[in-house]
Order: C-alpha cells, then sequence, then structure tokens
C-alpha cells in the first residue's frame, strides 16, 4: 500500500503504527519523525514565509473569507505518487489543504485511492484516528498495541494531578496578534494535568479573545504555544506583550511562572504527541506550587 499524509499529525499516526515504509508523500510541514522528511512534498502554503505575526492573521482571515484555500496540493506530483490511500482532515480550514480540493484531486487519480478524513477534536478521538489510520492500512490489529501505552501515561498524569491539592488557573494562548485562547484538546490537556481554563472550551475550536479578558482571568501560569511556531519564534511576539496593559502585574508574570513551548510539534498536532503535551503541562503546573488550596 502506498500512502499520502496530508496532515503532520497523520504521518506520525503512520510512523507510531510502524508503516513508515508505506508513506510515499507528505506535506511541507512534515518533520516528524525527523526521517520523514526525505519523502516528496504534495502541499505547500498561500502565506509567505517570515511574514508577522498580525499580518499571518489578516492574510488567513481574507483567504477563509473569500473561500480561498490557504494550502494548495501539487496534483502533478500527487498523481506520480499513484497513492492507495490519502489521510486528510476538514477539522480546521486553515490546518490543511481543503477537503473539497483532496476529493477533487482524488477524482483525477487513477484508482481511486480510499480517502481517510480524520477530525478529532479530543484527546480520545485523537486515539481512535489512530485506529481509523491502522483500518484503512489493513493493519488494524497494530492500533492497540500503539495507543496503549499513551493511555497509560494520560493515567499516570492524572493520577498524579489527582494527588494535588491545588489546581492552578491558567491562561493558554495559541496566538498572540491577535490572542487566541486554547481550542479543541487543549483545554482538556489543562484538565487532565491539573489545571483550570478559564477562557477555552473541551472540544470547540480556538477563537480570538481580547488582552482584557486574558489579563482578567488572573492566571496562576501563562502557557504560550502558537500555531505553527517553534519557540525561537515565538520569542519574538512574547517580546511585546509588555506592553499589554496589566500584563506585567499578573502574578504569572511577576513570579516567572510563563512558558513558552513549541506549538508547532506538540500542543497545535492532533497526535500521538498531544500526551508528550500534556506531560509538559503538567510538569509547568507540578513545579510552580499551589495557588487555590482546596
Amino acid at each position: 500500500m502506498r500512502i499520502v499524509s496530508l496532515l503532520p499529525s497523520a504521518t506520525e499516526m503512520v510512523c507510531l503504527l510502524g508503516l513508515e515504509d508505506r508513506l510515499v508523500g507528505v506535506t511541507h510541514e512534515c518533520d516528524f519523525p525527523p526521517s520523514v522528511a526525505g519523502l516528496p512534498p504534495v502541499t505547500r502554503s498561500a502565506i509567505p514565509n517570515g511574514a508577522a505575526s498580525g499580518d499571518i492573521d489578516r492574510l488567513v482571515r481574507e483567504r477563509v473569507q473569500h473561500e480561498q484555500s490557504i494550502y494548495t496540493l501539487d496534483i502533478e506530483g500527487l498523481q506520480a505518487l499513484r497513492p492507495d490511500l490519502i489521510i486528510t482532515q476538514a477539522l480546521c480550514e486553515v490546518c490543511a489543504v481543503p477537503l473539497d480540493d483532496v476529493q477533487e484531486a482524488v477524482c483525477r487519480l487513477p484508482g481511486p485511492p480510499h480517502v481517510v478524513n480524520l477530525e478529532p477534536t479530543t484527546l480520545d478521538q485523537v486515539f481512535d484516528a489512530v485506529g481509523q489510520v491502522a483500518e484503512a492500512a489493513g493493519v488494524p490489529e497494530r492500533a492497540g498495541p500503539a495507543i496503549e501505552p499513551l493511555r497509560l501515561r494520560v493515567e499516570a498524569v492524572t493520577a498524579e494531578a489527582a494527588r494535588r491539592s491545588w489546581h492552578p488557573r491558567v491562561a493558554f494562548l495559541e496566538w498572540l496578534e491577535p490572542p487566541f485562547c486554547a481550542g479543541h484538546w487543549n483545554p482538556e490537556l489543562i484538565r487532565l494535568a491539573g489545571g483550570i481554563d478559564p477562557l477555552g472550551k473541551e472540544g470547540e475550536p480556538s477563537r480570538t479573545v481580547s488582552w482584557e479578558a486574558v489579563v482578567a482571568t488572573e492566571p496562576d501560569v501563562v502557557f504560550i504555544a502558537c500555531c505553527g511556531f517553534d519557540v525561537e519564534r515565538t520569542l519574538i511576539d512574547v517580546e511585546r506583550l509588555a506592553t499589554v496593559a496589566g500584563w506585567n502585574d499578573l502574578a504569572a508574570v511577576r513570579e516567572g511562572r510563563v512558558h513558552i513551548a513549541d506549538g508547532s510539534q506538540y500542543f497545535n498536532r492532533p497526535g500521538p504527541r498531544l500526551v508528550d503535551s500534556l506531560e509538559m503541562l503538567a510538569r509547568a503546573f507540578g513545579t510552580d506550587g499551589p495557588r487555590h488550596p482546596e
């Protein structure tokens, strides 16, 4: 079977299942495990490299408003790869090639290939998606052994969180210009790690919030994982937070409890490494000290 993954998270699932040797094409963003970097990319982004965060937000909104895709698919490249299975998503219109574009492309391919659409919005659904991929790839027996160690790690985190007598209020930000609160699985990860997210809603998309709303939550911990950014790129935007009214007065800022993570690698990808993301949160919450005794 020849597999093309149109999602970095799906690429990680394929590799988790021991199917990396069947991958023949990936996206321009697929970079984990590092060994997939040599595979031919079949997507590209319409957003210019190096754009400022505010410009990225504006460009994305404009393209969505005009029903223009942010990602384009290399049809000729896809045809040359002759995939039997294509893995994509319809969950987020700004995170991958639109499903309609994929289905249109499939009509022009020989076979045609089978298309699997992944739409997880919770951690359990991410585990279910691993099962979907295993089933579609003809190896359903591999799903359980791949998922079980991940579930055990989640249970270890939740058990530790249950032993703590405090639960920090967390301002989790997925973008800074403008600010976006946590979305989909991230509010759930915060809860499982023992925190409280006053802004995000489990299973629902991240959304724009005001800085006034962020400051008003009086967070014990600030966690920043900008969508598509690594730590180095995120730090460029973090420098500007000192100009936000009330920011420097927050206890989390004054006491050094602002954490910055590689959103591109972890919190933004609904794949196996969400468990790594959960463990990051647990470490952050577990070392910051009690703030809300029960």
